[in-house]
């Protein structure tokens, strides 16, 4: 039997964080916990060979390429009808609804961006890697990681609201 010591202890201490990133690369809790589990246990494979001081490094490319070859092969059923259009709420007086809606189509957002895109920004944002270390879990260069990302975050730019109030805009006036 191989040496696989220390690899329980990786897997209770890490596996909230690895579930909630595999959940921001699917969008999906099933999904993510599935692949958690297919991430594991490749990585239970090669645990021998890993260096045992950190083999974060190794499980996060493992799990975002094989997140990467799933969605090449997957099609998920669901397609989205939509916004619907809430006429009661102005958009100059914006409140807390508004702010949860925009948060919410940001989130729908990203998960329309293409696979790798959605990975880079995760990556980035998430995980807190720099260029070079996203470069090297998705074996890209670091001159594409900065292309995925300027061409996500201008995907997800053009969803966030326009309303910026400004100084010198007029309030309306009321009527005694």
């Amino acid at each position: 039997m191989r040496d696989r010591t220390g690899f329980d202890e990786y897997v209770t201490a890490r596996s909230p964080h690895l579930l909630r990133l595999a959940y921001l690369l699917t969008r999906d809790w099933q999904i993510a916990e599935d692949l958690v589990q297919t991430t594991l246990v490749k990585a239970w494979s090669a645990w021998d060979r890993l260096d045992s001081g950190s083999p974060d490094g190794y499980v996060r490319r493992v799990m975002v390429t094989t997140h990467l070859s799933w969605r090449r092969r997957r099609w998920i059923g669901e397609i989205a009808a939509g916004d619907l259009v809430d006429h009661a709420a102005s958009p100059r007086t914006p409140d807390q609804t508004n702010a949860v809606d925009e948060r919410d189509r940001l989130w729908r957002q990203l998960g329309e961006l293409p696979p790798r895109q959605r990975a880079v920004l995760v990556l980035r944002y998430f995980e807190d890697l720099s260029d070079e270390q996203i470069a090297d879990v998705l074996g890209i260069g670091v001159g594409g990681v900065r292309s995925q990302a300027s061409r996500a975050l201008a995907r997800l730019r053009a969803v966030v609201s326009p309303y910026r109030p400004s100084a010198d805009a007029q309030l309306p006036r009321t009527h005694a």
